[in-house]
């Protein structure tokens, strides 16, 4: 049952460590009851995985699986403990973590990023999942303001600057023919900061002459080997440090009457455009609902520092275009393994980091049903999170991807829903299937309410979903 997680967080850049136990260290050699090569099934979903095989090694295992999950990029690793090791007696104290400064990036990489961006004429910003981090975030806003260009966020990297900010062109990674992506096709230069591949490949952005793009990478890592990807700058460094460094070093060159560098006036009709289309159906009363009306509401209910995690299905495509943010991690979507069932145990354990906030989940109805039993969690330990279900009673991200590459046909993806209202009943909790769409905002503030966790079923109309891919395709530039 780890496993799936495991290796959701691992490419997720999550930090995690997981402790696992195993049998006894005499019977790891041979055939026996419940023993198997547990380290070498996490070996390639984590960072570090490692068995304790002297109680004298704990302190250090334990210091090291915490350095290594934390040190950028974060992710997993794994502490396999013996039951015959855990039995043992030590006497030893934890070893302290040391704060570790990450490095300063190389000054010539600076200077080449920053000869780049003076010679182009209409750069771009790609923010990505590593941009979310607070200082990077603070950062990223203030070298948009000098720059004057236009930034596009993937799906985790929501948040990095406002979408009320004038230079958000907002979400991209649902449609190659959606506005931001043509945005890229027309721009010379794109500057993707704390991007990763995982996330939205390049081949999908980087179209234009073969990929041949002018491209800086601005990352904690050196970047991936991809024929769509191949920078002509790379500095690799602590995020914030390179985007501070960057900053100071077009202050020092460029006159201060010259800042900012461009004009984001050029890219107003985009954003106009694309927030037109945004906000297309966010007051239609049509039941079952539109995915444009639920999230809509969502947004009314939920404080800009407020947390929505995203399941994985068709809604999480939604959620990722319809549902901006103004501060970062706020909007907490899996796109890197991207494992059904994330977002109910992920709210949860959302509320208990804080406990302050409203958390509300956003699940599909199959997805939900992987880890329906995490309610009782939630109700024991009297969590209140909020878990909206969509409902149609099919696997409908598969279905809209073979719908699009079958014209418009699907094999049987149908199942059948309990009933979402019993469902609360049984668990002793809070919980209801609305029938019009004027329901949901109430229900949303009396769920907030409860003392524990509850359920919104809402059954929703996913023939918008054709209707977005046909708009999406004819999509023409507007820059």
């Amino acid at each position: 049952n780890l496993m799936t997680g495991l290796a959701d967080a691992n490419m997720d850049r999550s930090p995690v460590v997981a402790i696992i136990g195993q049998g006894s260290t005499t019977r790891l050699h041979k055939e026996s009851h419940q023993i198997m090569d547990s380290i070498s099934m996490v070996y390639p979903i984590s960072k570090w995985a490692q068995t304790i095989l002297s109680p004298g090694n704990i302190t250090e295992v334990i210091r090291k699986a915490f350095k290594v999950a934390e040190t950028e990029k974060p992710g997993v690793t794994v502490i396999e403990f013996p039951e015959d090791i855990a039995k043992e007696n030590i006497n030893d104290k934890p070893i302290k973590p040391i704060l570790t400064r990450r490095p300063a990036a190389d000054n010539r990489a600076i200077e080449a990023a920053l000869d780049l961006i003076l010679a182009s004429k209409n750069p771009i910003i790609l923010a990505g999942n590593g941009t979310i981090r607070k200082r990077a975030s603070n950062r990223l806003r203030v070298l948009v303001e000098n720059l004057g260009i236009g930034v596009i966020n993937t799906f985790m990297g929501k948040g990095s600057i406002s979408f009320k900010d004038k230079h958000s062109l907002f979400t991209i990674g649902l449609g190659s023919g959606d506005y931001n992506n043509l945005a890229i096709d027309e721009s010379d230069l794109v500057i993707a900061i704390g991007y990763d591949l995982v996330e939205y490949s390049p081949s999908a952005w980087n179209r234009i002459e073969g990929g041949k793009k002018k491209t800086i990478h601005i990352d904690y890592t050196p970047a991936e080997v991809d024929r769509d990807y191949l920078p002509n700058v790379e500095i690799i460094s602590d995020l914030a440090g390179a985007l501070y460094q960057l900053n100071k070093a077009l202050i020092n060159k460029v006159k201060k009457n010259k800042i900012p560098l461009f004009d984001i006036k050029s890219r107003e009709k985009a954003r106009t455009r694309m927030l037109n289309h945004l906000n297309k159906n966010n007051e239609d009363d049509a039941f079952p609902m539109k995915p444009q009306r639920i999230l809509s509401d969502v947004r009314k209910i939920m404080n800009k520092d407020d947390i929505l995690l995203s399941d994985v299905g068709a809604h999480k495509m939604w959620v990722a275009r319809e549902y901006n943010c103004i501060e970062p991690n706020t909007c907490l979507i899996s796109n890197g393994f991207c494992t059904m069932g994330f977002a109910l145990p992920g709210s949860i354990g959302a509320k208990m980091v804080f406990p302050n906030k409203k958390v509300l989940s956003i699940n599909g109805d199959a997805g939900f049903l992987m880890n329906v039993q995490d309610l009782e969690t939630a109700v024991r330990k009297k969590i209140n999170v909020v878990a909206i279900v969509w409902l149609d009673g099919e696997y409908g991200l598969i279905k809209w991807k073979q719908q699009v590459n079958f014209d418009g046909e699907h094999s049987d993806l149908k199942f059948q829903n309990p009933n979402f209202t019993d469902l609360a009943k049984s668990f002793g909790m809070w919980g209801k299937e609305i029938r019009s769409a004027d329901e949901l905002i109430p229900s949303l503030s009396e769920a907030f309410k409860q003392k524990g966790p509850a359920i919104i079923g809402i059954p929703v109309d996913y023939s918008e979903n054709m209707k977005l891919t046909k708009h999406l395709g004819k999509a023409s530039a507007i820059i």
